[in-house]
């Protein structure tokens, strides 16, 4: 019963210090991608999110997720609670995705078809989240939000999602031995 509560908390901490890595990269990486798009800024805390996502599961990535966005949206100027739902609602796509094929295959294909995936399910709940929430909540035109669909909002979420996918898989790959050797620290599933 002790080991088990030791290893609850040491996986506790663990995914309390991913989410705060991912604020310290969201208040550091951010920079805009699309010139035409100055406002809509790349960043890289979905990184440690999927990190915690490979390492501890789904739920615990989805945990991670709301953690970050419950911060950023509230106290580092993030949009309030419309940018927590975007925020949550598009990487919990990713999360959810990435976790899944992991945690079904155990396998790198299926985790790289998993990011895949995700990228793509992002990318496609970004369209609706912007129709339905920036136009009503942020009052810009709903034919300015259409007219930016294909040129801005497409191709930003697949270049960002696709990044933060690629720096983890990358990440996770390298930690492997690490995470290999020291099993009972690192509460991978």
């Amino acid at each position: 019963m002790k080991t088990n509560t030791k290893s609850n908390i040491v996986r506790m901490a663990q995914m309390g210090m991913l989410a705060a890595i991912a604020l310290v990269l969201v208040t550091v990486t951010q920079f805009p991608l699309i010139p035409a798009a100055p406002f809509m800024k790349y960043d890289m805390a979905d990184v440690p999110i999927l990190m915690g996502t490979l390492l501890f599961g789904t739920v615990p990535g989805l945990v991670i997720l709301f953690v970050v966005s419950l911060v950023q949206a509230f106290l580092l100027g993030g949009d309030g609670w419309v940018g927590l739902i975007m925020h949550v609602a598009a990487s919990g796509v990713l999360v959810v995705l990435v976790g899944q094929f992991s945690r079904w295959h155990h396998k790198t294909g299926e985790t790289i078809l998993g990011m895949v995936l995700g990228t793509l399910g992002m990318t496609a709940m970004m369209i609706p989240m912007n129709l339905l929430l920036t136009g009503y909540f942020q009052g810009v035109p709903m034919q300015a939000i259409i007219d930016m669909i294909l040129p801005v909002i497409i191709p930003f979420n697949l270049i960002k999602a696709s990044l933060n996918c690629v720096i983890t898989g990358v990440l996770f790959k390298a930690l492997q031995p690490f995470v290999r050797r020291n099993k009972s620290m690192v509460g991978q599933q």
